[in-house]
């Protein structure tokens, strides 16, 4: 699939960094989402825009995020949530009386009906006519002229397909991270974006620390010179093993690679996307741009069994970006090792973590020290602000681009070669079934560097 849009610079060691933020595609996107945050909605917001929420996806994080629209996830909306002003938590909280879920749709009943039993509790419900099920159950949501807001939580290979349905639907959209588990679904993501542009909708996606106050403004100090040129990145996503569905009997091989979702690259996307994309997200967000090569490795050691799919556990990358920085990238889910969840940089005249501090060598040390904020609601406030004032967020790029960072890393560990994104972002490589049918779909193979091949 080609979407016409032109091919990244090649490698320039000498560009500075500022001259390399003018050239970038994320560059505006940065700027024009630094200017916008934070939002706390103004009660002409909260008189004027009615949301109508439908939901794709109702596990754990769709359910989550239906509760941070709502604003339940807080009990005390202020300062909890991280308004500045107790006017503003008031303004936020009206605007959220007009927020109505209206459907919910999953592929399968049970988790649907655990995801109404939790909007129930706090005297949310929803006729039996708006819960569709199965795999065509999205569109069947996407159908109800009523919703213009969908939170889209499904698992990741069903996001880009998803996503532009519902753009085609004239919906904005809240999309979970990440968008996609292989090139050919982040070029979708893209190309949803410039739809969601063309009709004025918003597309908000869920890497949450570009809605936090402190990650905003220390990047935006970082962007405009406050360590200098940016010589080294480093991300990490170093932590135990997460949730894991033990195959119950009478499940097919469709049923319990869906329940089992996160140890199925298909599904998926393996760690280093689903996980890590966070971190790769705010790297990408510093440089102002994505990286044109990679170099990984990685492996299967500690998750071995049946019930671990045939995902690797720990992966290290090197990544290269337009103007010769290198970014390392570190991500593992083996229990019993030292975690480490974070992101820095080093500049000429300093460093900084990122998210609230920048110390200058011979210079005086910077820290955030604003409210906090609880950006699982922010991001949608902020969403919902920018649909309100005539100018939709739209994250559709840098979310596709941080996804496919992740994909890079994955590609390059899983082969043993180094791979330039030219490559990687025009693959055929297109994951999973042709049909979405309960049955039989056997588990490939651990990826073997050495063995494992890329398609080009």
């Amino acid at each position: 699939m080609n979407t016409g849009i032109p091919a990244n610079p090649t490698a320039q060691p000498s560009l500075s960094r500022r001259q390399f933020l003018k050239h970038s595609s994320l560059a505006t996107a940065g700027t024009v989402a630094t200017a916008q945050f934070p939002f706390a909605l103004s009660s002409q917001a909260a008189a004027d825009f009615q949301v109508r929420v439908g939901v794709i996806g109702c596990g754990g994080r769709g359910t989550g995020a239906v509760l941070n629209v709502l604003g339940a996830s807080t009990k005390v909306i202020y300062p909890q949530a991280g308004y500045h002003t107790e006017d503003a938590a008031k303004n936020a909280a009206a605007a959220r009386k007009n927020i109505k879920v209206v459907a919910l749709a999953d592929v399968f009943p049970d988790r649907l009906a655990r995801c109404h039993e939790q909007l129930k509790k706090i005297d949310v419900n929803i006729g039996e006519e708006c819960c569709f099920t199965g795999f065509d159950g999205y569109k069947k949501l996407l159908a109800i002229g009523e919703i213009n807001y969908v939170i889209l939580a499904t698992p990741p290979h069903f996001r880009p397909a998803q996503l532009k349905a519902a753009i085609e639907a004239g919906k904005h959209v809240f999309v979970e991270k990440p968008v996609a588990v292989d090139p050919f679904g982040a070029r979708m993501v893209i190309e949803a974006g410039e739809l969601a542009k063309q009709k004025g909708l918003g597309i908000a996606a869920g890497t949450q620390r570009r809605h936090l106050p402190g990650y905003r403004e220390t990047i935006k100090r970082i962007q405009d010179g406050a360590i200098g040129e940016i010589m080294e990145c480093r991300a990490y996503w170093n932590g135990g093993e997460i949730w894991v569905i033990d195959r119950e009997a009478g499940w097919t091989d469709m049923e319990w690679q869906l329940r089992n979702w996160n140890y199925f690259t298909w599904l998926g996307g393996d760690h280093i996307v689903e996980q890590h994309v966070h971190n790769l997200d705010v790297m990408n967000w510093v440089m102002g741009a994505h990286p044109i090569r990679a170099i990984g490795l990685g492996g299967r050691q500690a998750r071995t069994a049946q019930r671990n799919g045939h995902i690797f556990d720990h992966f290290a990358v090197e990544f290269e970006y337009p103007n010769g920085v290198r970014m390392f990238s570190q991500c593992r889910q083996i229990n019993g090792c030292d975690g480490k969840v974070e992101e820095s940089v080093v500049g000429t005249k300093g460093t900084s973590n990122c998210a609230n501090n920048i110390l200058v060598r011979g210079g005086e040390a910077w820290r955030y020290s604003g409210p906090p904020c609880n950006a699982y609601e922010q991001e949608h406030l902020n969403l919902i602000q920018s649909i309100q004032d005539g100018k939709p967020i739209n994250e559709a790029r840098a979310i596709a681009e941080s996804t496919l960072t992740g994909i890079m890393g994955r590609e390059s560990a899983y082969s043993g070669k180094t791979l330039e994104w030219e490559k990687v972002y025009n693959s055929p490589m297109k994951l999973g079934p042709d049909k979405y049918e309960f049955g039989s779909l056997p588990s490939p193979e651990v990826a073997i560097p050495g063995k494992y091949r890329f398609p080009v």
